[in-house]
């Protein structure tokens, strides 16, 4: 089979190796579709480390960082029953980038790891499902905070989590959602399907939007930057609740003109519970993950896909082995 390997920063192969078997406990998936995390594959093509004080050693991983997956089981190892031959799934978390990841034809994984997904589902439409469930933590923390049902939410950021997190507020009942975002090709196009007003930080509206406890400012937020310009933008015009989604990377200022009421969110981590979540949801009809790809490519075409990416022309690109 064919997998990718990124040989140094800048510079990905695909390389021919011996198909894998399933061990115990193990289950051997034909890769149908794998769609592109942005920030992970930017950052290890790059060469730049995603979290503050990681390193990376090259040759990375064979098959990093692909891990948003929708495939066919097409073996299951000695004690494997949650899923058998011919079962459609999707890779709902990460399994830690020591092991070969899903940028190849076939990949291992235990069946704590995938979750079933509907066989009549394209599958681009239920390889992004390892992002819904990100996004779902988040919105099941809201939820039971009370913060989504009747309330006016702001979504931060409109690439793919972001566009994930406004379907699922609407969702969720949410009066009014509204996007923020730098880039107008982004924000016309969430316009399409995902949110009801997409608003400029910097322009004229952004620059006026009622700030926190006037009348028209947001209830809650949801920031999917993690850029410090982008969290204290929208701490500025919340009153109740600032979720925080995106990876932090710099110190945010909670200043004395957000004291009182706001309450500032951290992320709650990944679980299985939002993966099923997600799924309903998708089952449902409420969250439609297509649109989050934007181009599909051969496996052959990394490279392009990670320019395309990192020039903001594609929110995530789909990769299909067949």
């Amino acid at each position: 089979m064919k997998i990718l390997q990124i040989m140094e920063p800048g510079r990905a192969e695909w390389q021919e190796v011996p198909t894998p078997s399933p061990g115990t406990g193990e289950v051997l998936v034909k890769v149908l579709a794998v769609t592109t995390c942005p920030h992970w594959d930017l950052h290890i093509y790059g060469g730049e480390p995603m979290f503050p004080g990681d390193t990376l050693t090259y040759p990375y991983t064979a098959g990093q960082p692909g891990h948003e997956m929708a495939g066919t089981v097409v073996a299951v190892g000695e004690g494997v029953t949650e899923f058998a031959v011919g079962d459609r799934v999707s890779a709902w978390r990460d399994v830690g980038h020591h092991r070969p990841g899903c940028y190849a034809e076939y990949v291992l994984r235990e069946p704590a790891d995938l979750i079933a997904v509907p066989a009549a589902l394209e599958p681009a439409a239920v390889a992004p499902v390892e992002l819904a469930m990100c996004v779902s933590s988040t919105i099941l923390m809201l939820r039971e905070m009370q913060a989504l049902a009747g309330q006016r939410v702001g979504i931060g950021g409109l690439g793919p989590a972001g566009l994930v997190a406004a379907q699922l507020a609407r969702a969720e009942g949410a009066a009014e959602v509204i996007g923020f975002d730098l880039n107008p090709v982004r924000r016309e196009y969430a316009l399409g399907f995902a949110i009801d007003r997409a608003v400029d930080p910097t322009g004229p509206e952004g620059t006026t939007f009622p700030r926190r406890l006037q009348a028209g400012s947001l209830d809650t937020a949801i920031d999917c930057c993690g850029l410090k310009a982008s969290v204290e933008y929208l701490m500025d015009i919340t009153s109740r609740v600032v979720a925080l989604f995106g990876v932090q990377r710099e110190d945010y200022t909670f200043a004395p003109r957000h004291y009182g009421f706001l309450k500032l969110c951290g992320y709650t981590g990944h679980y299985r519970a939002a993966a099923e979540y997600a799924v309903r949801q998708i089952e449902a009809g409420r969250l439609d993950l297509r649109p989050l790809v934007t181009h599909r490519l051969p496996f052959t075409e990394y490279d392009r896909a990670v320019d395309l990416l990192r020039r903001q022309e594609a929110l995530k690109v789909c990769f299909l082995p067949d």
